[in-house]
């Protein structure tokens, strides 16, 4: 399907962001009346609001929209209570060709840019952020590591098999090493042309389903985390799974510890270069916040999406209760929080398209997409009433899953650290 959009790709600079070029001086006495000179700008490119979009990112949001709610919610509560991804949902998003959006067409991918990636994520999310984060793990960090920090023969050996059918994981965390990701004890050593791997991965997500791994190892523990190094392995290499959490929220999505004893992986298997794992992780996981912010965005406008409409059909009191003031007002409030956590995480995604600075955006967008996704999931419940309590509606869940938002892929305390330092950077 987004093959044949992504051939499409002068509309991918339709929209850019940065300011237009400074208008040609004016002759005269208008030259000092800098407002009067825009008369002289002819054909000049306009900045747009960050709610236009190309024609062919409307497209992919489309179909993602139309899978979502066709494919995928019939199976939501079902791989709710189950704990499980149902094999199917995996396999219609590589049909859809939605998990190598941003891989080139000959690699198998869509060749489609960042923000449309950020669109798939916040589409699936409004129906299940399960299949959301499984979607935005496999594109925002396997995907872009290794065409990133790949060799061409490494691209063109895994993004094929990533973009058509395997899924991946990206393992980083340790049982030591969560926020202070570089504390991590897993450990590769040389044996000729191989690396053997030995130590353990805890809160991965994909790790049940995937096929293709990446693992953080360090290879020179005396230097400390400029030894870190990251590696390529296949579940058939034996990666082992020594235990599958049960977890309060995106259930359907698995999280998993991993063991790895004696892991034998070829040399040729190293992405980016020996030690240089520490600088990928730091670089990546600044992108793969902007995809959680979509997720966390997406999962509050589902719970929105879910509450509001019943409010308008409850009625009390001779009326229905979302016209009350104090209803009114709440729904009012949500619907901002919403749009400015929209606003900060297309901001981050342009940003990031542009090659401009990003990290603060991202952390900012992060951030205040958890909140709100929290608040407005667990508002939603309220607004529904002993309906949105109960399993049956479906919003519950929403609050269920917007709880991990504050949590993985940098805390919230992370986030808001991160932003404080640009701050203190600017202004001392």
């Amino acid at each position: 399907m987004l093959a044949g959009i992504a051939a499409r790709t002068s509309v991918r600079a339709g929209l850019r962001l940065s300011r237009p070029a400074a208008a040609p001086s004016v002759v005269g006495s208008l030259a000092s009346r800098s407002f009067t000179s825009s008369r002289c700008i002819k054909e000049e490119v306009r900045p747009t609001s960050l709610g236009v979009f190309t024609e062919e990112e409307e497209m992919l949001r489309d179909a993602v929209k139309r899978f979502a709610a066709d494919i995928v919610a019939p199976k939501v509560r079902e791989m709710d209570e189950n704990e499980n991804m149902d094999p199917t949902i995996i396999k219609g998003l590589f049909e859809q060709g939605l998990m190598g959006i941003e891989t080139s067409v000959d690699h198998g991918g869509a060749g489609s840019s960042f923000t449309s990636a950020i669109i798939a994520i916040e589409e699936l999310a409004k129906i299940d952020p399960s299949v959301s984060v499984l979607c935005d793990v496999h594109n925002t960090l396997v995907n872009t590591v290794i065409r990133k920090y790949g060799t061409e023969e490494q691209c063109a050996k895994w993004l094929p098999q990533l973009s058509e059918s395997k899924l991946g994981s990206f393992c980083l965390s340790e049982t030591s090493s969560g926020s202070d990701a570089f504390a991590l004890k897993t450990r590769a050593k040389k044996d000729g042309n191989d690396w053997i791997l030995n130590g353990s991965k805890m809160w991965i997500t994909n790790s049940y389903e995937a096929e293709i791994f990446l693992i953080f190892a360090n290879v020179a523990p005396e230097k400390g985390y400029k030894g870190i190094t990251c590696f390529l392995a296949t579940k058939e290499m034996g990666v082992k799974i020594a235990k599958k959490e049960q977890k309060l929220g995106i259930r359907a999505s698995s999280t998993c510890t991993l063991d790895f004893d004696d892991l034998r992986i070829p040399e040729e298997n190293i992405i980016g270069g020996e030690g240089k794992g520490y600088k990928i992780a730091i670089e990546i996981l600044n992108e793969g916040r902007i995809g959680i912010a979509a997720q966390m965005l997406g999962l509050a406008q589902g719970a929105f999406d879910k509450a509001v409409p019943y409010t308008y059909q409850r009625q009390q009191f001779g009326q229905p209760i979302g016209t009350f003031q104090g209803m009114a007002f709440q729904i009012a409030q949500a619907a901002i929080d919403i749009e400015s956590a929209r606003l900060l995480t297309y901001n981050a995604a342009r940003l990031k398209e542009e090659g401009k600075s990003f990290t603060k955006e991202a952390a900012m967008a992060k951030y205040w997409s958890s909140v709100v996704a929290q608040r407005v999931a667990g508002s939603a419940i309220e607004w529904a009433g002993g309906v949105g309590f109960t399993r049956e509606t479906g919003i519950e869940k929403y609050w269920r899953d917007s709880k991990i938002g504050a949590i993985y892929e940098g805390t919230s305390n992370i986030q808001l650290q991160t932003i404080a330092k640009f701050i203190q950077k600017e202004y001392s």
